[in-house]
């Protein structure tokens, strides 16, 4: 009985839907985060009587035939890519990306990696680093005596300092952005890796050639809806319902079957 099979495919999708969401929920409150979904496509069909096909019995050709589809299976759990809102912080080293881009960070294996988290920070050395401690590239450095920093929109970062009445320039900040940012491969830690899927990575200036700009003092808040995450939610936990009953009525069947005398 194929119901069974096809009734277990579905309920396995409909389970995998369930984890995509339950971790859109989880990160909500994420920094740069993209809604995650799930993407579904049909089985391979059995062709019992193919379409267009000559019936035998009466010489017409079939319009329809019949096919007999074999169950569901997942394809893809792809990342969209939405802008966040953008949330004040007050912090010099906040920047929120409005636009394309992603900023690139090199790994402790010397890695180049990808994030829209601008929760930036110093280290000792007044170098800028990600939360995690990634330095962030190109290389800037802050020195000890700077009273403040200054973001532009295009990226500059300069430094103010006791008795100037001019800012310095310390460094360019620069922009990564991909043909395909739904190919990065996703490492956590709000972390992207450049694939084959994505295209290699065309870096430039904030403001530039469709790469957007940055703004001090904000972070990017997570792109996840609560409201539509929770009404998929349901729906999820309905098919695998209705699919579960699929197999209480293909046993029920086959319990028939048995007891046939």
């Amino acid at each position: 009985m194929r119901a069974l099979q096809i009734a277990a495919a579905g309920m396995s999708a409909q389970q995998m839907r369930v984890e995509v969401i339950s971790n859109n929920l989880a990160n909500m409150s994420t920094t740069g985060y993209n809604t995650r979904r799930a993407e579904f496509a049909d089985l391979s069909y059995q062709q019992v009587a193919r379409p267009g096909t000559i019936n035998s019995a009466s010489g017409t050709i079939l319009p329809t035939g019949i096919q007999l589809g074999l169950g569901v299976r997942a394809t893809a759990v792809s990342m969209m890519i939405d802008q966040g809102s953008l949330a004040a912080t007050g912090g010099d080293l906040d920047v929120a990306i409005e636009g394309l881009g992603y900023l690139e960070v090199t790994l402790p294996d010397g890695t180049p990696a990808y994030t829209r988290d601008g929760a930036l920070k110093l280290t000792g050395e007044g170098q800028v680093v990600t939360s995690d401690g990634h330095p962030v590239v190109p290389d800037i450095t802050v020195p000890e005596d700077a009273r403040s920093i200054s973001i532009n929109a295009n990226g500059e970062v300069y430094a103010y300092f006791l008795g100037d009445t001019q800012p310095a320039l310390l460094g360019q900040m620069t922009l990564a952005n991909f043909t395909n940012p739904k190919g990065l491969e996703a490492i956590g830690s709000n972390l992207f890796l450049e694939t084959a899927a994505s295209g290699p990575s065309a870096v430039g200036v904030p403001g530039e050639d469709g790469l957007g700009t940055v703004r001090q003092g904000y972070l990017e808040d997570s792109s996840v809806d609560p409201v539509r995450e929770v009404t998929n939610l349901i729906a999820a936990q309905r098919g695998y319902e209705l699919n579960s009953k699929v197999i209480t009525a293909s046993d029920q069947m086959l319990g028939s079957m048995v007891q046939i005398r």
